[in-house]
């Protein structure tokens, strides 16, 4: 790796605008606007082009649409952006006096957002590997989990068809919502699968913050290589000095949204990290403390993001930590169409900018499933499905409940109990459902600040669907088990026994 030169660009000061709905941190200006909402063009065309292969066309229809209602003046002045097919790069002008926009796609990488201000000659700073292994081969197996038993499962196809149906009609769960693809597994085994809107089973998508339960799978990986101690503080060494309070955060704090870190009004706006091309230990390590550490639930970006620097810092080897979570982890799942993108200093952007296909979430929605196992080799700690999906101490105000980067799903009726779930920004939803072995994943480009995918609803649906099959499948194989008792039987013990079930039926409940 080559070392990274940053480039301090000042900007002269302009009046501050009025702030959005949900603001982002740092406050706003309209030069600041224009130069995220450019960065957003840029970082979305390069990845949807070089990541998931989208035409351009299927590109402005959903990544470049339904975005940041806040960033849409701005947006909507910019040019297209400019495509470097050999570079692969993608360039957005937003300013007549600074240079564009950029971001660029490296093999394990994906696409990095250069700072504001950075021109094309900085692109050869930003990290790489020496080498990136070729794609497998496509993935196209209905087997989603391992030991896996191959069944012909028609009763789960013809009951799943009505919800995996009405979940993209853009209705039936969320006027105006837009599915892209829905996969449901059962016994490691995919059931129902369904696309639209130009995405294939090969089609990553980003992951939006349901990439946080990847990255604390990151770090339950690196846990069982004893790697991290969970309960460790000063998991950063620029906390560990003088009277730094910080020091006594650990990694579960930080998992559990706990860290008593400020993060501004929304601690899910993080855009200059995500569309300014921001570096994690500026933006997000740099906060001080609001509440003591553990004692105060706050949905923050930055926890996961220090989270995951802490295990950089930890390794003290860049490319042994930029392979660990696809040699120890994904690969070995055969998530091999995910990438992790990362800032221009070299950290995972893992609460946000993580690009997957439906079938690789399902993947690591079936790795909980199996208690961290996979065939016969244990890649997160014993227990760690059950920390993940235990309450933590601090909790919501209202609604859902939190774990450890997973959601509870403790607000849905008709929803077994121990049912957890990672979740994304545009509808990106894994629901982990352990007491039907099932795993149940959608994904989407919902429109920012217009309706939410009815994700509780929808798994109600897809899980009595699963029962009926289950009861159809019962009751087919009590019939022929009857049948089979019965042609062994004479003609008066057959009539016998009939009139016996017969009597059994007629009794009341």
């Amino acid at each position: 790796m080559r070392p990274v030169t940053a480039v301090i660009v000042s900007l002269a000061a302009l009046a501050v605008s009025a702030l959005p709905a949900i603001a982002q941190e740092g406050g706003t200006t309209d030069v600041m606007d224009d130069a995220l909402a450019a960065g957003w063009k840029a970082a979305f065309t390069c990845s949807g082009l070089f990541n998931a292969r989208q035409t351009q066309a299927e590109i402005d229809q959903n990544e470049l649409s339904g975005i940041y209602p806040d960033y849409q003046r701005s947006f909507d002045r910019l040019a297209p952006a400019q495509v470097n097919t050999a570079m692969k790069t993608a360039s957005v002008t937003y300013s007549a006096t600074m240079p564009p926009r950029i971001a660029a796609w490296r093999p394990g990488f994906g696409c990095t957002q250069l700072p504001i201000g950075a021109d094309a000659s900085l692109i050869s700073f930003l990290p790489h590997f020496a080498s990136w292994p070729a794609a497998s081969a496509q993935d196209r197996g209905s087997a989603i989990g391992s030991n896996v038993k191959i069944q012909l499962r028609t009763e789960e196809a013809e009951r799943l068809e009505a919800p995996v149906s009405f979940a993209f009609d853009e209705r039936s769960y969320g006027n105006g919502t837009r599915t892209s693809a829905v996969v449901v597994v059962r016994d490691g085994q995919v059931v129902a699968e369904r696309y639209a809107r130009g995405i294939d089973h090969e089609t990553p998508q980003r992951t939006w913050s349901a990439g946080k339960s990847i990255a604390a799978t990151i770090l339950g990986a690196a846990r069982r290589n004893g790697l991290i101690d969970i309960d460790y503080p000063a998991v950063i060494a620029s906390w560990n000095n003088g009277a730094d309070p910080r020091r006594t955060i650990t990694i579960r704090n930080l998992l559990q949204m706990a860290s008593g870190l400020d993060s501004g009004e929304s601690g899910s706006r993080t855009d200059r990290i995500y569309f300014g091309g921001g570096r994690v230990v500026d933006q997000a390590a740099s906060k001080v403390l609001e509440a003591a550490p553990g004692t105060r639930f706050k949905y923050s970006n930055n926890d996961t993001l220090i989270a995951m620097r802490s295990l950089r810092e930890a390794m003290n080897d860049d490319n042994a930590f930029h392979r660990f979570p696809y040699e120890k982890l994904l690969h070995k799942i055969g998530a091999t169409h995910t990438t992790l993108e990362i800032d221009w200093n070299g950290d995972f952007i893992a609460s946000s900018q993580v690009w997957a296909t439906a079938r690789d979430l399902a993947r690591v929605g079936q790795l909980y499933l199996q208690d961290g196992m996979w065939g016969n080799e244990r890649l997160l700690p014993e227990g760690w499905a059950e920390f993940v999906r235990t309450p933590a101490p601090a909790q919501p105000s209202d609604g859902p409940g939190y774990g450890a980067q997973f959601w509870l799903m403790t607000d849905a009726a008709g929803v077994p109990t121990g049912t957890y779930y990672m979740a994304g920004n545009r509808g990106q939803y894994v629901v982990i459902v352990p007491s039907m072995n099932a795993v149940i994943v959608r994904r989407g480009y919902d429109v920012n600040g217009g309706a939410r995918f009815e994700i509780n609803d929808f798994t109600r649906d897809v899980l009595l669907a699963l029962q009926a099959a289950d009861d159809e499948r019962d009751a087919l194989r009590a019939a022929a088990e009857l049948e089979a008792q019965m042609e062994n039987m004479s003609p008066r013990e057959r009539a016998r026994f009939l009139a016996e079930q017969q009597a059994i039926q007629a009794q009341p409940n």
